[in-house]
């Protein structure tokens, strides 16, 4: 089974960092709460990436600017439409996330290294509280 290993929200818009969380309130059409990102888009409340697939490409989590990273399962493989409940909350997967010219800014040529590895957007059908080390069921 999946499991939540790491939580990050971004304390401002175009800091470029994420802050790690141990718990967090994830909010109903928002995302998570205190997050700068949240409620840009109905379609991009939060971001889950695989924990493999940033081992894969050699980038500590939340460099790639995930909310929530995912051991144990390939979020690239759920399909979009798919509900996944994490702790308290379910989301709803609505699109893949497409790497963006920031992540050549971290290393160049990791755009294209991690192309089809990012994650996967969603949006929050039920907000609830999760912490690390909760269960991720795809539903």
């Amino acid at each position: 089974m999946a499991r939540l290993a790491h939580i990050f929200t971004s304390p401002e818009k175009g800091a470029g960092r994420m802050d790690r969380r141990e718990r967090v309130r994830i909010l109903e059409g928002h995302g998570l709460e205190g997050c700068a990102h949240g409620g840009r888009s109905r379609k991009r409340q939060v971001l889950l990436a695989s924990a493999d697939h940033l081992r894969s490409v050699r980038v500590e989590p939340g460099a790639v600017r995930e909310n929530l990273t995912v051991e144990g399962a390939d979020v690239q493989a759920w399909p979009v439409g798919s509900r996944v409940r994490v702790g308290d909350a379910e989301l709803e997967l609505t699109e893949v996330c497409e790497p963006c010219h920031k992540m050549d800014e971290l290393r160049p040529g990791l755009r294209a290294e991690i192309d089809g590895k990012r994650g996967m957007l969603a949006r929050v059908v039920r907000g609830g509280d999760v912490r690390v080390g909760d269960d991720i069921q795809l539903l």
